[in-house]
C-alpha cells in the first residue's frame, strides 16, 4: 500500500514535467505551416509570439534550430515541447535560452520514426511573470 502511495505522490509531482499545464491556450494565426513559414499567435493586450525554424522543411534526425521571437509581453521562460501526434516518441522539451531583446533559441534533432513521415505538435510554452501561454502548432516531418 505504501509503494502505491509513493507511486501516486511521484507521479503528482512529475506531471507538471510530463503535461505541462497553460493558464491560456493561444490558437496561431490562421494558415500556420511551420513547414512553410514562421508561425505566431497574439496575446490579449497586444503581445505578439513568433515561433520560426532554422531549415525548412523541419528535418529528421538532423539539427536544427528554432527560434521565438516575443513582444509586447516579459517571458521570463521559453520551451517548446515537441510530442508525436500518433507515436510517443519521448520527452522532447527544449528549454530555449534567451538572446535579448525577447528572442530565444535552442537547437535539437528530432527522432526518426520508423514509418517515415510523422505528424508532430510543437507546443510552444512561454512563462510570463503572471500567467503561462501555451500554442500548439502542427506539422508534418519526414515526407520525401
Amino acid at each position: 500500500m505504501l509503494l502505491i502511495a509513493l507511486v501516486v505522490v511521484v507521479g503528482y509531482k512529475l506531471s507538471p514535467v510530463l503535461l505541462p499545464k497553460a493558464d491560456v491556450v493561444l490558437q496561431p494565426e490562421p494558415g500556420c505551416d511551420l513547414q512553410r513559414a514562421a508561425c505566431a499567435a497574439n496575446v490579449a493586450g497586444g503581445g505578439r509570439i513568433a515561433v520560426d525554424s532554422s531549415l525548412r522543411p523541419i528535418p529528421l534526425a538532423k539539427p536544427f534550430r528554432i527560434d521565438v521571437n516575443v513582444t509586447g509581453l516579459e517571458a521570463r521562460r521559453v520551451e517548446v515541447d515537441f510530442a508525436g501526434v500518433d507515436m510517443n516518441m519521448g520527452l522532447i522539451r527544449p528549454a530555449l535560452h534567451a538572446e535579448g531583446g525577447g528572442r530565444f533559441a535552442a537547437e535539437l534533432s528530432l527522432p526518426v520514426c520508423i514509418t517515415g513521415a510523422m505528424d508532430w505538435q510543437a507546443t510552444v510554452l512561454v512563462e510570463t511573470a503572471g500567467e503561462r501561454l501555451a500554442i500548439p502548432l502542427r506539422f508534418r516531418a519526414g515526407q520525401n
